[in-house]
């Protein structure tokens, strides 16, 4: 009975040999008692499985509910791998008993099929329960049963070894008993670190337990913000190998649209403020070393990442030789179709090879481009840290170098291109190591022919190297000229506000576009050149061929299908790189230039006040500021000095005027105390903090709380005294939030006089002990003045040093000592009383004050009474409701952004310019007839290289013409491209322009300037370089991929089979990545304009910054603000290779089974060529697939730019320019009447009303005199009547025109103003007075000396040509605001507006300017906005405006005498403290 079962289990005809129990037999693989062995092995594991599922089920203790976490990578790989061993075992046993029915019509003997079923189901069963179901099966027998398995499949392996190493045979059982090893080890590490995993998080779990409810208990919401750090911190070796720890951020991104908090922060060493620091350690450890010689910056880089450069290098290096293994396996595999094994079964072996080189090589290539970006991004984020800590301390010199547009283009396009170029950096070695190798495999192929193809290759390099010359001399071209533009672009946007009062738009648009064509002409040659570097080195493989086909036909070398397909494939693998040669050249070139021009920053001089701050000593100095002969020059080299013999000694708590006419020299010495102007001559101390409040407010984006505390910590009894002191409880209590109220950019929704007030209220905030005042009180009323002055300079800074530049002599007698300067010197310093009996030049002053107060006019109606002010007594006020919303809205809305997926609209707006779309089809069609052209020229070649009808010189030239043929269209290609490349450009900056020049003044009010000028620099930077040729490159990949798959399936159709479901789960994964991928590049766009705003705004605060020595604290901010934006970036080019990956495994799966399907089907099923020709397509198919998505992916991130601009190409216009129908007359306005009816203004819908039905008329030749406290709404009338803001209800009628009929251009052309904050552009004098260029020179120097500016430009030896830097830093406030008055002159006006056109002019200027209007403007109407009363006493009429209404308008002898006037107010608030400071 046993004998027949031994019998019907082994086979009869060695029944007999089997009993005998020899270790041969036990340890042959082969023999039916191993197998018997192996069986009772495989139950017994089977029923310790079952035992062990049964103790589960019986098991009554209940796990507290774990945190829903994932299974470990440990635990996926472990039943991937065991799961495939399970299969193949079922696959094999199944193939057996297949066969041995089909072949034998039984299924004796039982031992082989029984055998590999059992281990089937084995390894299925206990590998998958294990791996997947640790946690809920019990621990000890689990881990027996790992450890048994583990032993089990160690004595296999090595059983099957031994069997190999004696009978010098392998098979398909012994290598998968081979690789059932490994799988057993997996598990046995899924048991021991599985369960230590699982007690750390119960310790987690147990202490977090109540967290959830305490948390919601307090308050935080834990989902809102995922403030964690990358897990990529933590990620194991598989996980950083596999990019596993992207999944958890992959999953959120599919499941919701990622916002900013979902996106975790980068790790420690990848932050702004590491790499920062790192490099400042490397490069003080140069200087030590060499303290000669200056420290490169290039090497510093290089040394702080040398170690990331070597691994990354190192993955490079194994990708290299992963990739040139694919022709030798190609070579060996046609011999074995060919039926010319070299062993059994080596076809299998051979395919196996194949799948784990091409996996080799993509997670080589995936971690070399990974590491590489991260390189990148620690360089951009060290540069950018570096350019912004450079710019607070840059010199006056360098800043006249460098200007705020140019900095900003350094931080958003420089540095982004340098942090392009570590990507490439191994390309430049890799390329030139695989075609060393290509050569050596070619060699080994075609033997001496492989010359031809190397001198091609020389060849092809060496017509480059002049190009790459020119490529240099056009980058360079482009980066100035884009300079230039942006420069341009910057100054019109921060003024547009004045370009539309002045209608200068147009004119500066021109200006613009100007600049812009010759930037296109530049961005035409660039592009050019690259394509022509495209068609040279997409050629190139077809030219390296037809030389090696040349010459194996001269010199008789023969051809067969293993050594043509050889030499195609090794081209095929090589052409890929040869193409991204040009790619790598202008890359490398663009970082030379951009790097050249940072360096140049970099090493611009920089102020040295860290010599005038001398010591910050106990408070018992004897002096606060000590300068004794000095001399202090804004420009080093020059040779007058700005201020000369400069001697001031100022004690603790002394209080000092500073007082002389415009352009005397009071603020550069209020710079020089802070050391921003070089001190060329004598010495200067300063001891203690200083506070500093410039003479144009400097406020930042963010709400009136931070602006005041500006970095200190809240003391609430101090803030409280801050505010009122500062007569700031009033606005605070208008304004929508209070406090909390968000300030637009430069302070846009507060009135001067609340900036400046904002101003000193931070100052006084400081507690400092120097206080620096530079004219804060021209802004605001007279009352506020008094009463600031009272309050603020007497009362809260009582007992500090206080230096105080000022027009308004009424406070000088109040003063320890008064400065008095001319010409940049100081004529006399005394007391008041001492200075008004000695000179001449005071004596001047005074009295000029006297008659612009005009004191013996106003004598007989006001009998002034003194008033005190109490500290308490706070002013009543109006504040103008300026862009303020409903409670809950504020002006600074968040940047917008697409959400979701916008699917082809973007890149339709794209194509859709200048009907792109039709050279893009061009393109597409030349591209795909190449592609064609490579297939047919391979399939000639495939099809007749062992045909013997054919000889082979035919088969060279058919080959060639077809090769040949293709690449004229490929020349089609790149000229197409950039033809669209260049219109699109022109199209879409020109609609950007357009829309931003019409944009009304609201969106500048709510719009932070960084958000715009991000998309005028790097968004617009990417459009022009990189989007054109992305698209082609994108299509190009894309169906050289298809290419590859459909010939790969075409000769191998059964692996259609394995094809459609792999392509399936790309699309899938493809999809599954767009998900993220799109938010993240979202997310990085308007995350860079927070350090393009941040930067915007330091630049020009930086005097401010400094004063409050700051510094350290903004750059703080500017590292967060790096690291916010970096960390998008970083996980978007993750997410990146993360996919590639998964698709490269997949089209690795189709090549495999491809070559599976080769080597499976009989020999002769295919010819050798097809054979070759298929293979050497898959062997590219990996490449190609990964160029396809990686194409796609940068094509998606790039277009976002395109949908960035976007968004600014069709913003709200304000009315038309001009309307033809309805233009005024040549002469209009010729009386210069103005009616207004039931005015009504709010600033935007649902907002209150800012000015309430204002009605009243303005008689032609009038002067008119505006007066109202702070933010009444006079500006607001004015901004009405150049229909800056829209009426929205009433109307105004100049001339008998209702000024809403017609275009805007034609009304403000025709009126004159002088506006608030005086503004001068980069140019010359000449181009500030007339940049339309309507005047000639003699009127101009007219003007000139009307305004009192003659002497000043004589005194510059370019006269007219002056240079006028940006925002007329080199001029005077003063002087800036002559040369406004000075337009007003030349243009002639019949209406012409004053807003508080003289506030920074000193009393005597002030005096002659009024002189001057009256006399030029004698008859036209004149509006005046005045904070001095002054300056309207002798006006026909005056308006006054209280909360937005009008209260009274009359003359104003009549107002002064009427009972309750406002205006009667004003003017004994202005005399009651003009009589004070008489009385002192």
């Amino acid at each position: 009975m046993m004998e027949d079962l031994w019998d019907m289990f082994c086979g009869s005809n060695i029944g007999g040999k089997s009993c005998i129990y020899d270790f041969k037999l036990l340890s042959d693989p082969s023999t039916c008692i191993n197998h018997a062995l192996v069986i009772g092995f495989d139950i017994l594991l089977l029923v310790m499985l079952l035992f062990i599922m049964i103790q589960k089920s019986l098991s009554r203790t209940v796990h507290p509910p774990f945190r829903q976490r994932g299974f470990s990578v440990l635990q996926i790989v472990s039943a991937i791998v065991n799961g495939c061993l399970g299969c193949v075992y079922l696959c094999m046993g199944t193939w057996i008993l297949e066969e041995k029915l089909r072949k034998e019509k039984h299924v004796f003997p039982l031992d082989w099929w029984l055998l590999e079923l059992g281990q089937g189901f084995t390894w299925l069963l206990v590998g998958l329960s294990v791996s997947l179901q640790l946690r809920d099966l019990p621990r000890a027998p689990v881990r027996l049963l790992s450890v048994l398995v583990f032993l089990f499949a160690g004595t296999c392996c090595a059983v099957s070894l031994f069997s190999v190493i004696v009978g010098k045979e392998v098979s398909i059982k012994v290598a998968v008993n081979v690789f059932s090893f490994p799988g057993a080890v997996l598990l046995l590490l899924c048991t021991s670190k599985g369960y230590k995993f699982e007690e750390i998080e119960r310790e987690s779990d147990g202490s977090d337990l109540y967290t959830p409810l305490n948390a919601e208990y307090n308050g935080v919401n834990k989902s809102v913000s995922v403030d964690t750090v990358t897990p990529f911190a933590k990620a194991g070796f598989s996980s950083t190998l596999s990019f596993w720890w992207l999944n958890p951020l992959m999953k959120r991104g599919k499941q919701k649209t990622l916002k900013d908090e979902d996106i975790p922060k980068l790790r420690e060493a990848d932050r702004a403020k590491s790499c920062y620091f790192l490099f400042l350690e490397q490069l003080n450890r140069q200087k030590q070393s060499d303290p000669s010689s200056q420290p490169s910056v290039l090497r510093t880089i290089l040394l702080c990442h040398r170690k990331e450069i070597l691994i990354s290098g190192f993955f490079a290096l194994l990708k290299v030789l992963a990739l040139s293994a694919g022709p030798l396996l190609l070579n060996a595999f046609i011999l074995v179709a060919e039926g010319k094994e070299s062993f059994k079964y080596e076809g299998y072996v051979l395919a196996m090879i194949l799948f784990l080189t091409k996996i080799t090589e993509s997670i080589s290539q995936r971690q070399w481009y990974f590491r590489s970006r991260l390189i990148g991004l620690k360089v951009r984020s060290l540069l950018t840290a570096s350019i912004y800590k450079k710019q607070l301390r840059l010199s006056n010199a360098a800043r006249l170098m460098h200007s705020g547009g140019e900095i900003m283009n350094y931080v958003t396009v420089d540095a982004y291109r340098i942090g392009e170029f570590p990507f490439w950096f191994h390309q430049t070695w890799t390329t030139s190591l695989q075609l060393c190798i290509a050569l050596v495999v070619l060699f080994h192929a075609v033997g001496l022919a492989t010359f031809a193809s190397l001198v091609v290759i020389v060849l092809t390099v060496l017509c480059n190297t002049p190009l790459a010359k020119l490529q240099h001399k056009f980058q360079s071209g482009l980066m100035v000229a884009q300079d230039d533009r942006l420069k341009a672009s910057t100054e019109a946007l921060v003024n547009m506000k004045v370009l539309k009062l002045y209608a200068w738009e147009t004119h500066f648009k021109n200006v613009i576009e100007n600049l812009r064509k010759v930037e296109c002409k530049w961005l035409s040659a660039v592009l050019l050149q690259k394509a022509y570097n495209t068609f040279l080195f997409w050629s190139s493989p077809v030219l390296v061929s037809a030389a090696t086909f040349g010459a194996c036909y001269l010199l008789k070398i023969p051809l067969y299908a293993n050594n043509v397909f050889t030499f195609i494939a090794t081209l095929r693998l090589v052409q890929d790189p040869i193409r991204m040669i040009p790619d790598v050249i202008g890359v490398v070139i663009q970082a030379k230039v951009a790097f050249a021009r940072i360096l140049k920053f970099l090493e611009a001089p920089e102020l040295q006040s860290a010599s005038v701050r001398g010591s910050r000593i106990s408070k018992n100095v004897s002096t606060s500021i000590f300068i004794k002969s000095a001399n202090f020059s804004w420009d080093e080299h020059s040779l007058r000095p700005t201020l000369t013999n400069i001697n001031v000694e100022v004690r603790p708590g002394d209080k000092v005027a500073i007082c002389g006419e415009v352009g005397s020299g009071k603020s550069t010495l209020l710079a020089a105390v802070l050391g921003d102007v070089p001190n060329t001559q004598g010495s200067i101390e300063v001891c203690g903090k200083i506070a500093y409040v410039s003479q144009t407010a400097w406020i930042q984006t963010g709400t009136i709380q931070e602006n005041i505390l500006f970095g200190s910590a809240m003391d609430s009894a101090r803030y409280q005294e801050t505010l009122e002191r500062c007569s700031l409880l009033k606005d605070l209590e208008l304004l929508p939030h209070g406090d909390l109220t968000e300030i637009g950019e430069r302070g846009v929704n507060l009135s001067g006089g609340q900036k400046q007030r904002l101003q000193l209220a931070r100052a006084l905030y400081q507690n400092a002990d120097i206080y620096l005042l530079d004219d804060p009180f021209s802004a605001v009323d007279a009352h506020t003045a008094t009463s600031l002055f009272n309050e603020y300079v007497m009362g809260a800074l009582a007992h500090k040093t206080v230096l105080l530049v000022t027009h308004q002599v009424d406070f000088l007698p109040a003063f320890d000592f008064v400065v008095l300067m001319t010409a940049g010197k100081i004529l006399q310093a005394a007391p008041y009383h001492h200075l008004l009996s000695s000179s001449q030049e005071f004596q001047e002053l005074v009295n000029a004050h006297k008659e612009t107060a005009g004191s013996e006019r106003l004598a007989d109606v006001t009998s002034a009474q003194k008033q005190g002010n109490s500290s308490r007594e706070i002013r009543k006020n109006y504040v103008e409701k300026q862009f303020q919303a409903s409670k809950g809205d504020q002006l600074i809305k968040q940047e917008e952004r697409e959400i979701g997926d916008a699917g082809l609209k973007p890149y339709l707006k794209y194509l859709n310019q200048n009907k792109g779309y039709i050279l893009f089809s061009v393109a597409v069609l030349s591209h795909l007839t190449f592609v064609i052209g490579q297939i047919s020229q391979n399939s000639w070649m495939a099809a007749n290289v062992e045909n013997l009808r054919f000889s082979k010189l035919l088969l060279i030239l058919i080959y060639l013409v077809l090769g040949f043929a293709s690449t004229l269209f490929l020349l089609t290609r790149s000229l197409a491209i950039v033809a669209m490349g260049i219109q699109s450009s022109k199209s879409l900056f020109s609609q950007l322009l357009n829309s931003l020049f019409r944009a009304p003044m609201s969106f500048y009010d709510s719009t932070p300037l960084g958000r715009i000028l991000s998309r005028v620099s790097s968004d617009l930077s990417i459009v022009d370089l990189d989007v054109p040729f992305s698209f082609i490159f994108a299509i190009g990949a894309t169906s050289n991929a298809c290419a590859s798959l459909v010939v790969l399936a075409v000769v191998t159709w059964q692996v259609l089979f394995v094809s459609f479901p792999m392509i399936y789960i790309a699309l899938l994964l493809q999809r599954y990545y767009f998900a993220s991928a799109k938010e993240l590049m979202r997310i990085n766009g308007t995350t860079k304009s927070f350090v393009a705003n941040h930067l915007a705004e330091s630049v020009a605060g930086a005097v401010t910054i400094r004063a409050f020595e700051e510094e350290d604290r903004f750059f703080l901010k500017n590292l967060d603000l790096i690291d916010i934006n970096a960390s998008p970036f970083f996980h978007n080019f993750a997410a990146n290779e993360w996919l590639i990956q998964r698709l490269e495994a997949v089209s690795a799966i189709v090549l495999a089974s491809s070559a599976l399907c080769m080597v499976l089907l009989p020999p002769g099923t295919f010819s050798s060529g097809f054979i070759g020709m298929a293979l050497s397509y898959g062997l590219s198919l990996n490449m190609s697939i990964v160029f396809s998505i990686q194409n796609q992916c940068t094509l998606a991130n790039y277009i976002i730019s395109v949908e960035r601009l976007d968004q600014y190409m069709h913003l709200p216009a304000e009315a038309p320019e001009v309307i033809e129908g309805n233009r005024p007359p040549l002469n209009w306005p010729a009386v210069g009447k103005v009616e207004i009816h039931d005015l009504q203004i709010r600033y935007r819908p649902d907002t209150p009303l800012v000015l309430r039905g204002i009605t009243c008329t303005f008689e032609g030749g009038h002067k008119i005199g505006i007066v109202g406290r702070t933010g009444s709404g006079k500006s607001t009338l004015i901004g009405a009547l150049f229909r800056l803001v829209e009426p929205a209800g009433g109307k105004i009628i100049v001339d008998g025109l209702d000024i809403t009929r017609i275009g805007l251009h034609d009304l403000r052309s025709r009126f004159g103003i002088i506006p608030q904050d005086p503004t001068l552009f980069n140019g010359t004098v000449r181009f500030n007075l007339d940049p339309l260029s309507q005047h000639s020179d003699k009127e101009i120097w007219e003007v000139l000396g009307k305004c009192q500016l003659r002497e000043s430009v004589q005194q510059k030896e370019e006269g007219l040509d002056s240079l006028v830097v940006e925002d007329g830093s080199n001029w005077s406030m003063g002087q800036r605001q002559l040369f406004c008055l000075g337009r007003a002159l030349l243009r002639r006006s019949r209406i012409l507006v004053l807003d508080e056109a003289t506030a920074s002019i000193d009393n005597a200027t002030d005096l002659i300017l009024q002189k001057t209007i009256r006399t030029e403007f004698a008859d036209c109407t004149v509006i005046t906005v005045a904070h001095r009363i002054p300056t309207v006493m002798d006006c026909t009429m005056v308006l006054s405006i209280s909360e937005g209404k009008l209260v009274e308008y009359d003359k104003p002898t009549n107002l002064v005498k009427r009972e309750g006037s406002l205006f009667g107010q004003l003017v004994n608030e202005y005399w009651s403290h003009f009589q004070s400071a008489e009385s002192h």
